[in-house]
Order: C-alpha cells, then structure tokens, then sequence
C-alpha cells in the first residue's frame, strides 16, 4: 500500500468515524458529571473546622472538648472530614480522569497518597520521640500507657515495622491512617463511580451494612482492630464523591423540601439531647433505658447509623443556610478556618501534635478552667500560622516557577 493510499484511507471520513466511535464510548463509560470547576469556599471553611475540632476533642479531660461538636450531636469533626476529603479528592482526581485518562488520575492520586503515608510517618516518629522522652524526662510513664506508647518499650522493632503498615497507632492517631487507606482504594472506586455513580454508592451502603452485621474490621497492633473501621468508614467518603459527581445537584431539591428541613433539625434537637444525656449523668435517668442502650454509647468505630443520619441532617441544615454566595464567607473573622481549610495536610498533622503538647502542659502546670482555654487557643493560633505560611509559601514558589501545575490543595 502506498503512502497516497494511506493518506486517502486516514482521511476526513474515517476521522469522522473514529471521532464518532470515541464519543459513543465516551457517552457510554463516563455518566457522571463534576460539580462547575469553581472553588467551593465553604468547603475549605468546614474543613478547616473540621481540624480545629479534631485539635480540641484530642486533649483529654478539659474544658476544651465542649467546644467541639462531639458533646453537641452524634457525628464530629472526623465524619465531616472524612464527607469533605472524599468530595475535595473526586473534585480534582475525577477530573484529571475525566480530561487525561484513567493511568493519570490513579498515578496522581497514588502520589497524594504517598504523601499522606510519608506525612503520618513523620508525624509517628516525633509523636512516639515526645511522649517517650516527656515520660521519663518527668518521670510520668503513665503517659506511655495513655497514648498507647508502651509497646515501643518491650518490643520497639516489631511495634515500629507494625506502625509501618498502619497496624500499630498511638492515640489520636488513628485518622490519619483511616484517609490513607481510603485514598489508596480511591483509584478503583473512581473508575467505576464515573461509569455507575448510583451502583457504587449502593455498594457503599451494602457494605457498610455487611460490616454492621458481620463484624469486619483491619487487625491492629498489639491487639484489637482499628479504632476507625475502614470498610464502615468509607461510607461517608464514597457520599462525598457521590455528592461532587452530580449526587448534589440531582438532590437539590431536597433543599427546598421545608418538611425534610424541618425533620433534619428535629433530628439534631434529639442528637443534641441524646448527646448530652451520655456526657451529664443527672440528665440520663430522663431517659427510658430501650432508648438510651440503642444511642448511649455512641458506636464510633463501626460508624453507628445514627452517626451517618446525623451528619446527613447537618449538611441539609448548613447548606440550606449557608449558600455558596453567602457573604459571610468573605468575613475576615473565618479566613483563619478558610487558610486552615486550604492548607488542610499540614494543619491537621500540627494540630495532632500540639494536643499531646497540650495535654502535657496542662497536666504538669495549672489545670485551671483560664489555662486550659489559653492553651487550647494558643494551639489554634499555632495551626493557623502554619496554614497562612504555607499559603504564603506556595504562592512563593509559584511565582519563581510559572509553568508549573496546579497543587493539590492541602
């Protein structure tokens, strides 16, 4: 066959044909469709908060814990981090798949994985360093037991090869592994979400409910299973990318329902005395023993239902109020949560870290109601100096290398 025959057969009619071929499978394969390419401010808002309220809720036995969500409502900071991480990575990797195909979106999203494996290390090592050296250097080796330290003691090579693959965790930090091991599933999951947004969130909800039956969960070290179960865990993570591929905006009209909005806040009144009913023992005995032994305690491991219908009914309330034009986000008194928000990764690990600093200066100096809110404010402080440097950090490098390509955020 000669070079003019060639020319002739890969002419317009079979470009036609192939352009044609192609945008049938792409109609077939790809049915979902991401959220408008703008940036959701208030997504980086109730992200932020999300690791402010982790930061408070981890310094044990103060004051500080009642400014946090937990001892208000079923859910807590963790699920609303978990609903937002899950929306904010099929935000930027689903669209990466979408534009550059799949071998892109996965190798780019394994990479943030590994950046969020190389982060939780980092942090295990100094966490495991501090409450080691504060705990002999003051002679309190209570506080190995407490942060669940003593096994680097007896058996310090295998504890730490466990910590390694995520099956050994010190207190507090169990989330961080939990996102990780989310993330790395998150590659498959996509690739059929984009296709079956609906299939695979029913799957989801399938799952959760086999492990509410069953009992699944990941082994830990040196014993138990993981405080954050995983396969119950990822159902709030699959509902945020649910939401950004097209599940929000087909479930619109649900904001406008007055009766679900009304049944949501119902729902949050009851959390709320439910809630408190656990934390106040004089408020317990008002409550019939049926009820309170299907709320109290609040089942956080395997992510009790109550947990999930409670974050639903939060996120209807807050978005109906709080829309995505709302002034207020403009406010310079949220731009501390927003920075925080954006720059998500570090401030999270920070904050990890200063609740065991806090939790160590409140317990060898004052223990006062003042010095537990001064403490736990200076933490705040702390974290969202971070996140203003990082963000003064990145535009930095930005501006020294103009062809670079756009970060992920946090």
């Amino acid at each position: 066959m000669t070079d003019e025959t060639i020319g002739h057969v890969s002419g317009r009619p079979l470009q036609v044909a192939f352009l044609l071929r192609r945008r049938i499978w792409e109609t077939i394969t790809i049915r979902s469709v991401l959220v408008k390419p703008e940036r959701d401010i208030r997504l980086d808002l109730f992200r932020g908060l999300a690791n402010w309220l982790i930061f408070l809720g981890h310094i044990p036995d103060s004051v500080l814990a009642w400014f946090t969500t937990r001892n208000y409502g079923f859910s807590d900071g963790a699920d609303l981090f978990v609903l937002i991480s899950g929306y904010t990575a099929t935000f930027v990797f689903g669209n990466m798949m979408m534009e550059r195909g799949f071998v892109i979106g996965a190798t780019r999203l394994l990479r943030r994985v590994w950046q969020l494996y190389v982060a939780h290390l980092l942090l295990f090592v100094l966490y495991l360093t501090a409450v080691h050296y504060v705990a002999h250097r003051f002679d309190d080796l209570h506080l190995m037991d407490q942060f669940n330290v003593a096994p680097l003691m007896r058996f310090p090579v295998d504890t730490l090869a466990q910590g390694l693959i995520l099956k050994f965790k010190p207190l507090n930090l169990d989330v961080l592994p939990l996102y990780i091991v989310l993330m790395a599933a998150f590659p498959i999951v996509l690739w059929f979400m984009l296709r079956w947004r609906n299939a695979v969130m029913i799957g989801s909800i399938g799952l959760y409910l086999a492990v509410r039956h069953y009992g699944w969960n990941l082994p830990s070290y040196p014993a138990g299973v993981w405080y954050f179960n995983p396969f119950a865990w990822q159902l709030p993570f699959v509902f945020g990318a649910w939401l950004a591929l097209g599940g929000a905006a087909a479930s619109r009209w649900l904001l406008s329902s007055r009766m679900l909005f009304i049944l949501s806040a119902g729902f949050l009144l009851f959390a709320l005395a439910m809630t408190l009913a656990e934390r106040i023992p004089e408020m317990q005995k008002y409550v019939p023993d049926d009820l309170a032994g299907v709320f109290i305690p609040n089942d956080k491991t395997n992510l009790g239902p109550y947990r999930v219908v409670h974050l639903a009914s939060l996120l209807l309330v807050v978005v109906s109020l709080v829309p995505i034009d709302w002034p207020g986000l403009k406010s310079p008194l949220l731009q501390p949560l927003i920075r925080c928000g954006q720059q998500s990764l570090p401030v999270f690990c920070v904050g990890l870290f200063l609740s065991f600093v806090a939790h160590f200066v409140l317990e060898f100096g004052s223990e006062g109601v003042l010095a537990q809110l001064l403490v736990g404010a200076a933490g705040l402080w702390i974290m969202t100096i971070v996140a203003y440097y990082r963000t003064w950090s990145k535009r930095v490098d930005r501006s020294h290398s103009p062809g670079a390509g756009v970060e992920v955020s946090g």
